[in-house]
């Protein structure tokens, strides 16, 4: 059974402070702390492409599961951000810095906030059918690509960073049954128009999220047979504080199993939730967990991990 061995991870050391910026957009101390729930976001160098921000999240999973390059069956990396114009595709472009043999199979998977808990699914099936041994799939949007830096809605909201789950026959965690969803017809929430910059509109994004995810967690709970109460963290993308808190209150659990971590380097999309879940990975104490993402699209996703 194919699963998660370990994940690695990448923050850029530079950070934009949100308390430098209060001012200019109009914030208090108390609206970023307990609403954005940002203070800082990571940010990229301008020389850092996105295949480069791969090769240091591989880099520290070298650190914490060493695993040799001539190993790796597939390599999939989740971004809506790549490297130059798209072409060739950044996964081609890892595979060629981290020296990967010729028989691996690299391709891209185009999604955002939901990538992660998508992109599991599809190497999950991917290896099993080819019976592959090890797989990676890497996650890294930058969105400091297409940020305007004047934007109050995206600016202080989303912190550039990258992550490598490596998956193979001897997992920590198994997957359980995933729940899928999208509205096209939403797809306006968060999109980068002809300027060349993302926007957002806030709240409608927000009444989106707090209306479909608990729902789809409590359908992709039921699909497997598992109980709100038997979970001991809900792994939900970081798009704001107030969005972890208020899901967690949709579904009646206690704020505490809602880990919100990412405070000092921002909502890094795709790569938002195995930020997290690496923090969690080897805490015993987790058993079962859940995980959502949502968000570009607008798409949503969720499943279920299982210690071994």
């Amino acid at each position: 059974m194919i699963g998660i061995k370990a994940i690695g991870t990448y923050l850029p050391e530079a950070r934009t402070s949100n308390f430098d910026r209060l001012k200019k957009f109009g914030m208090t101390e108390s609206f970023v702390q307990q609403k954005i729930g940002f203070t800082e976001v990571a940010l990229k160098a301008p020389e850092q492409e996105t295949s480069d921000l791969c090769v240091k999240s591989w880099e520290d999973l070298q650190q914490k599961h060493p695993v040799s390059p001539e190993e790796i069956d597939c390599v999939i990396v989740c971004t809506q951000n790549p490297d130059g114009h798209g072409l060739p595709h950044t996964s081609a472009i890892v595979h060629e810095k981290l020296s990967l043999p010729l028989s691996c199979a690299a391709f891209d998977l185009s999604l955002g906030c939901s990538g992660y808990v998508y992109g599991l699914s599809v190497i999950n099936s991917f290896m099993e059918a080819n019976s592959f041994k090890n797989g990676l799939l890497f996650t890294a949007d930058p969105y400091s690509k297409v940020m305007n830096k004047d934007d109050k809605k995206t600016a202080t909201l989303f912190g550039d960073g990258a992550s490598v789950t490596l998956l193979n026959e001897d997992p920590v965690f198994e997957c359980g049954k995933f729940v899928f969803g999208s509205d096209g017809c939403k797809k306006e929430g968060i999109i980068v128009r002809e300027d060349g910059y993302v926007h957002m509109n806030g709240r409608a994004v927000f009444t989106f999220t707090v209306r479909v995810v608990p729902d789809n967690i409590r359908n992709m709970l039921e699909k497997n047979s598992t109980s709100l109460d038997s979970v001991d963290r809900f792994i939900l993308h970081q798009g704001s504080l107030h969005i972890v808190n208020s899901i967690a209150d949709a579904l009646g659990v206690p704020r505490e199993r809602c880990p919100f971590y990412s405070a000092k380097y921002g909502n890094t999309v795709s790569s938002s939730v195995p930020m997290v879940l690496s923090r969690e990975i080897d805490n015993q104490e987790m058993k079962v967990a859940v995980l959502s993402g949502f968000g570009v699209g607008l798409s949503w996703a969720s499943t279920m991990l299982y210690r071994k």
